[in-house]
Formats: structure tokens, C-alpha cells, sequence
């Protein structure tokens, strides 16, 4: 499945130009970013080694459950079809919340499974006519694409208003495309993690980072015990372009990050070839990447995560670096969130730790009474506290209370992301045109794949990625 991402932004209002930021605003990006940074930072600290599940208890003792909040038509004998990209327990999870949806209406809704990128799979249904009513879209690119196609229909007055209820002014803002709204954010992640195995680091005596340079300390104490630090699913490009983005961003700042994420720079500058650099620093040394290269190359996300925790105190690696949504793949192993398997925010590679998040967007294809309701529900607390309480997921939505997330852990990263409002910066891949930042094979995701494999090759890496953004950008 591909997974989204944003980070601390300037808010600007819908159909705004961009502008160069000016010294003021330049100061106050970076001021939020450490803020937000500082507050996920003492979140993650302060349930790291916890074993407690952490919901909150009702008055008999059962967690809280979510009231019903929003009104939804009876559509006996409608049908609707929802694509997206999920697979596995994902994909069941959000089957439970159509269930839901299901059980209030009435109404009759398939799960449509797609392929990466989605706007091919969309675009070979559209032009055989039969496109679902209701895609979830990974990147803001997908969804301004999809628009310009003519693919995408406005959310109508229920689905705005229950937007306007539960979200903050910047997740409406991104699911935004002319000043109208086409996006429903129903999922969030936060990709600035590092998950660790506990049993290895008490068995070295490493500690959690907080700089790269302690990352850096703690992988060689992880690989002196006998343990490979790092898993990394190179098999899925995408988890290669968020190592670099936190990287990036933490290092270059948040002004140099937007600028290359518009392709205002070019991926020749010098800003890139020093986060290669930084990155060539685990990546090339073969022994710090379980099966080498090679074997990263071939390693897909799910396996990097569960090669993690398998194995008792003797898996394949000690690390593996992606966000909130790595608990799914945990709960496919025998180890426990909080206990057996612990996080750390990314560490500051320069003044400020990074902070990406970024999110799946609900867009209605095929304009209906049901599938008006099905975004109206989607921006509901109701939706979300559902596949809440299932784990493995996060809202933007500011109105599903913490008790429904279903430990300590994901309940921190929950609050840390409502709490920052506006502030975060999305995913810079799932920002540009799909064929750079979101296409398996092209792009962005090849030239990272390529540098995993021959990390020397810097200059080579830059050329290739700006020839590809250059041409993705139209420039």
C-alpha cells in the first residue's frame, strides 16, 4: 500500500500563489517545526516503554465509545464501489468502517482494490467506463490530477460542513483544488519514526537518538552485538523517498524543503547532494542494511517490519525507519507495542528533528445521493473512531476522542497530530506530479533505488532526479 505524509507548513488560503517566504515567516516555520518536533518528541518519551494499553475507561470500566454524530440518508437499494490502495489488514479494517456505513444506510458498498499508481488504475476504469464512485487518493498531486482530468466531483453542502466541523483550516485546505473542496483526509500518518526492537537495544546497551550523529552511535552499538541495524523495504520506493524527505527537511530547513517540493530548486543543488550524503552514511555500508543492498531491494515494506520483531533478540535488524502505520505490520508478529517493540521521533539531522506526515484522501469520481454520504461520513468522528479503536491508524480529524485509540503509544501520536493544527508539511513526494514522486519503477522512487544500490554515486543520483522532476514539472 502507499503510504502519505506531510510536515510543519505555512498555511496559505486556496488559490493563493505561491510566494518566496520572507525573513518573518521563514523564522516562524522553523519556530513551529521545533514546536511540533518538541511535542512529539515528549509524546513518544513519555509511553515509549509503556505496556499499559492506555485507553480511557468509561465509568464501568470499558473504553468510551463513540457516540453517533452525523445523519445519514436511507439509501435501500443504492450501490457504491470505494477504490484504494489498502491491502491486508488495512484493507479489513476500513471494510469494518463500510460495514458501518452499510448498516446506517441501507446501501450496498464493494471494496475496489487498486494498484499503485492509482490514477493509472482510475484512468484505465474511466476509460472503460466504469469507474468507482469514490477513490481514496495517497497524494494532493493525485487529487489536483484528477481534477484537471475532469475525473473529480466537488464535495457537496453535508460533506463540507461535517469538514469544517472536524478539521483543521489546513487539512480542509490540501483536499482543496481552485477554492473548491474535492478531499476528505479520513487517514493521516506520521512518518518521522524509528521502531526498534527493545530485546536488541537492552541486549547492546544502545539508547534512543536524538541526533543523527547518536543514530549513527547507536546502529554501530546495535552491529557490534551482532544484530544488523537497520531493515529497509527498498522493494517499495516510496519508503526510500521519506528516508530522504526527513533528511531533507530536518537538514535543509523548512524553506529549501517546500522550494524543491515545487521544483523551484533543482535536485543539482547543493542542499540535495548534502542529504544524499547523510543518507549514504547508513546506506552505504552494507552491513548497517539487513541482506545488504541487494537484499533491501528486494525487501518489501511488510517484511521490513516484521524481519524486525521476529526472530526473539536475534531478528534480521534492530531498526526500521516509517511511520505510525509500521503497528499494523507489528501486530502481525508476536511482539507488543510499548513493550517489545518501542519508537523514537527521527533525530535532528540539523537544528530541528523532522516532522512528515500525509494522508489519504476520500474523492467522489461518480456524483450520487450515496456517495455524497459516504464522504459526509468519511469526515465523521464516527468513521474514524472506528478504525481507531482497530489500531494502526490516525485521524486528522480533531473531533475522534484519544480514548478510541486502542494503546498509549498510538493515543501520543494521535494527540501530537491534532495538537498541531496547521503545522505540519506534507510528504514531498506525494506532493509532486505522480510521475516523479508516486509511480513504482520511475521517477523519484528509481533514482532512490539506483542510489541504495551504489550510494557513491551522488552526483549521478542528482542528474537523474532533476532530469525526471524536469520533465514530470514541465520545465
Amino acid at each position: 500500500m502507499r503510504r502519505t505524509s506531510r510536515t510543519i507548513r505555512i498555511h496559505r488560503s486556496p488559490g493563493t500563489p505561491t510566494k518566496t517566504p520572507t525573513p518573518r515567516t521563514r523564522r516562524a516555520a522553523r519556530t513551529s517545526a521545533a514546536v511540533v518536533a518538541g511535542v512529539l518528541a515528549v509524546s513518544l518519551t513519555a509511553c515509549g516503554g509503556s505496556d499499559d494499553n492506555g485507553t480511557d475507561d468509561g465509568p464501568d470500566g470499558t473504553a468510551d465509545e463513540t457516540a453517533a454524530t452525523v445523519t445519514l440518508p436511507r439509501l435501500d437499494g443504492e450501490s457504491l464501489e470505494v477504490a484504494a490502495v489498502w491491502t491486508g489488514t488495512e484493507q479489513a479494517n476500513f471494510k469494518k468502517v463500510l460495514a458501518e456505513f452499510e448498516k446506517r444506510t441501507g446501501a450496498k458498498v464493494t471494496f475496489v482494490p487498486a494498484q499503485d499508481p492509482i490514477v493509472n488504475f482510475l484512468g484505465s476504469k474511466i476509460a472503460g467506463g466504469a469507474p468507482p464512485d469514490v477513490a481514496l487518493l495517497p497524494q494532493p498531486g493525485a487529487i489536483k490530477q484528477a481534477v484537471e482530468k475532469n475525473w473529480a466531483k466537488p464535495l457537496g453542502a453535508e460533506a463540507t460542513k461535517e469538514l469544517a466541523e472536524n478539521y483543521s483550516q489546513g487539512w480542509q485546505d490540501i483536499g482543496t483544488v481552485d477554492g473548491k473542496q474535492y478531499g476528505v483526509y479520513y487517514k493521516a500518518a506520521n512518518k518521522s519514526l524509528i521502531w526498534y526492537n527493545a530485546q536488541v537495544f537492552e541486549n547492546a546497551g544502545a539508547s534512543e537518538p536524538k541526533t543523527w550523529d547518536e543514530l549513527l552511535t547507536a546502529a554501530q552499538t546495535v552491529y557490534d552485538s551482532g544484530v544488523t541495524p537497520f531493515s529497509v523495504g527498498g522493494a517499495d520506493g516510496w519508503t526510500l523517498t521519506d528516508w530522504f524527505e526527513n533528511v531533507y527537511l530536518s537538514q535543509a530547513g523548512p524553506e529549501k524543503y517546500d522550494r524543491l517540493a515545487a521544483h523551484e530548486i533543482k535536485w543539482t543543488d547543493p542542499s540535495v547532494k548534502e542529504a544524499l550524503t547523510t543518507l549514504a552514511e547508513i546506506w552505504g555500508k552494507p552491513d548497517y542494511v539487513a541482506g545488504g543492498p541487494g537484499g533491501a531491494l528486494q525487501t518489501e515494506f511488510p517484511a521490513s517490519v516484521t524481519q524486525t520483531f521476529t526472530g526473539g533478540d536475534q531478528p534480521k535488524a534492530g531498526m526500521v525507519y516509517e511511520g505510525d502505520f509500521v503497528q499494523v505490520n507489528i501486530g502481525e508478529t508476536e511482539a507488543k507495542v510499548g513493550t517489545d517493540a518501542k519508537v523514537f521521533p527521527f533525530p535532528a539531522v540539523g537544528d530541528s528533528p523532522p516532522v512528515v506526515s500525509g494522508g489519504d484522501a476520500a474523492v467522489i469520481l461518480k456524483d450520487s445521493k450515496a456517495s455524497q454520504a459516504l464522504a459526509t461520513f468519511l469526515a465523521s468522528p464516527d468513521a474514524a473512531g472506528i478504525q481507531a479503536k482497530l489500531g494502526g491508524y490516525l485521524s486528522p480529524n480533531r473531533n475522534v476522542p484519544n480514548s478510541a485509540y486502542p494503546n498509549a503509544v498510538q493515543q501520543k501520536m494521535a494527540k501530537a497530530l491534532v495538537d498541531a493544527g496547521d503545522d505540519f508539511r506534507f510528504d514531498m513526494s506525494d506532493q509532486a506530479p505522480q510521475a516523479f514522486g508516486g509511480t513504482p519503477g520511475k521517477g523519484e522512487w528509481k533514482a532512490l533505488q539506483d542510489f541504495l544500490k551504489n550510494p557513491k554515486d551522488i552526483a549521478g543520483t542528482q542528474a537523474k532526479l532533476e532530469a525526471d522532476a524536469a520533465a514530470a514539472y514541465g520545465d
